[in-house]
């Protein structure tokens, strides 16, 4: 039952509108709360984000009452709790605040202050015709069936995953390399068991988009009247002698690889790593296996990442990781996979095209993935992509097939982020993912809603962590970078022309945050304002959503 609790250090609700401050509850151990005013009304809610628990009052709160952490872009409506923008799954919990004879209050119930958070309502038994089937386990789709709950639709959803586990925090596997699916696991079996959601462990094997049903490999059929394709990636091998028929050498893609890869390793660690590929995945995993390994990270670039971020941040994100023994071979090329003295069934090392050889006790590959779609790749309902991948439009409907939708890593779809001008795109995050079930969940819910605008944002642990907001599918020609590069704290722009059409930083939050919602808004500051030392922190954000 909800209780009336004093809040520590308040006298009055003197909160000026656009402010926020954290306060203490008096009489709970580590409670706390948010207080946030908005358009002259004080709101009270968790303090903390529900994704991973970062503090809410280092997020951006905007004009209209959006609430984003600073962390990961997770978005919340101040007014109601409700999640706006991926990655959280849960709400924010509100709580009634008042004044009286000079002391400020909440009512709540002191479990839901600790929690910081309030769990979505999808208990449903499902009725009616409508059968909603997602093909996948990822992000994409714990989004749109939680969405759709959340969203009162009441028909059948299914949820068809090749992968051995429920849908999970797959960024955590290359990041922590946890092996535990329990640990990993959005939500539970119940969960979904009392939202009416079906959860079948099968492979998807064909699609009939005339009597509008999906097959599988083991010989079952599912009938829908909406289709969302999710099937993520496949992790890209390498076709070069040695790396097909040697074993310890790993893709990383599920919980049963990172198994395999800790297994490899052994408790006693102490064994020679050879990561090929030095974009997210391999820098992650080699941050995260350095310790009491020799791990050794060959890349193509002249710095990490530098496709993506440039040389210039590229070789910040080498030097970080570098602090914890990692080695770095940059500018090579993988020549073969050579066996083991030892076992001649084993990798024991890895020849680069220059003579060099690396000794290789286990070969982690992190070279990219292709859209996972052999499953429609001959099919003649659908017409994929040279990547793969299926086109989508701005709702993420396949233009082909009314009712059809594609997200995640399979979807190709305008892009109308700065410098996109609607140009065609696929993005790998786990955000954008997310946030397109969200968006395909609302309009099989409720086929008249707009689709709603967000910006691209990522993260990644490379020995400190970053923040990406944006895209560069048309590339970028300058960049501006701010803070103190050296010690890795810095905020980079980059620009198309004197547009800037995507941010990374390090230990410079809220500038992430910050700038996703100025590009919502038509409202960043060009790229020629920022070399002159503007500070997106010191830019109003504008009501007006514009993208």
């Amino acid at each position: 039952m909800a209780q009336e609790y004093k809040l520590k250090g308040l006298s009055a609700l003197d909160l000026k509108n656009g402010e926020k401050r954290e306060v203490e509850v008096d009489g709970i151990e580590n409670g706390k709360v948010l207080l946030a005013r908005v358009g002259n009304t004080t709101h009270a809610m968790s303090s903390n984000c529900t994704h991973y628990r970062a503090p809410l009052k280092l997020g951006v709160l905007t004009p209209e009452g959006r609430l984003t952490c600073a962390w990961h872009g997770a978005c919340f409506n101040v007014g109601t709790g409700d999640v706006e923008d991926a990655p959280a799954l849960d709400a924010l919990a509100k709580f009634e605040v008042y004044e009286r004879s000079g002391a400020v209050y909440i009512k709540g119930e002191e479990a839901t202050i600790k929690a910081s958070r309030r769990n979505p309502n999808v208990k449903c038994a499902a009725q009616g015709p409508e059968k909603v089937v997602v093909v996948g386990g990822g992000s994409g789709t714990i989004g749109a069936v939680q969405a759709l709950r959340e969203q009162d639709f009441k028909g059948e959803i299914t949820i068809i995953s090749r992968e051995p586990n429920l849908p999970l925090d797959r960024t955590k596997l290359s990041k922590a390399l946890i092996a535990d699916k329990s640990k990993l696991e959005w939500r539970s079996q119940d969960w979904y068991d009392s939202a009416s959601i079906a959860t079948v462990s099968d492979e998807v094997s064909g699609v009939d988009f005339n009597s509008k049903s999906v097959s599988t490999k083991s010989g079952k059929s599912f009938p829908y009247t909406k289709l969302i394709l999710a099937s993520g990636g496949t992790p890209k091998a390498l076709p070069l002698p040695g790396f097909k028929d040697l074993s310890n050498i790993f893709l990383l893609r599920t919980v049963s690889d990172v198994q395999a890869i800790l297994g490899a390793v052994g408790e006693e660690k102490g064994k020679n790593v050879v990561i090929i590929g030095s974009s997210f995945i391999g820098m992650e995993v080699a941050n995260a296996l350095s310790s009491n390994n020799t791990v050794t990270v060959v890349g193509m670039e002249s710095a990490p990442l530098e496709r993506v971020m440039g040389s210039e941040v590229g070789k910040i994100f080498q030097k970080l990781i570098s602090k914890s023994g990692v080695k770095f071979h940059m500018g090579a090329s993988v020549d073969s996979a050579q066996p083991s003295k030892k076992d001649q069934s084993k990798v024991g090392s890895v020849s680069l095209k220059d003579g060099t050889s690396l000794p290789a006790d286990l070969v982690i590959l992190g070279v990219g993935v292709t859209p996972a779609t052999e499953y429609v790749q001959d099919n003649s309902g659908i017409q994929l992509e040279k990547d793969g991948s299926i086109k989508t439009n701005e709702c993420f409907e396949v233009e082909s097939q009314p009712g059809v939708y594609a997200i995640g890593d399979i979807a190709t779809y305008p892009y109308h982020g700065p410098g996109g001008n609607g140009s065609l795109t696929r993005i790998e995050h786990w955000n954008v993912a997310q946030n397109a079930g969200r968006s395909v969940a609302a309009r099989i819910a409720k086929p008249s809603v707009a689709p709603k605008p967000f910006i691209p944002i990522f993260w990644s642990a490379l020995g400190s962590q970053l923040r990406y907001c944006g895209n560069t599918l048309n590339g970028w020609d300058d960049m501006v970078l701010q803070g103190q590069p050296d010690e890795a704290k810095f905020a980079a722009f980059y620009g198309k022309g004197d547009t800037v059409v995507a941010v990374a930083s390090m230990q410079m939050d809220p500038v992430m945050s910050q700038s996703a919602e100025l590009m919502r808004r038509g409202n960043m500051p060009s790229l020629n304002d920022l070399r002159k030392g503007k500070s997106v922190l010191d830019v109003g954000l504008p009501s007006e959503v514009k993208i």
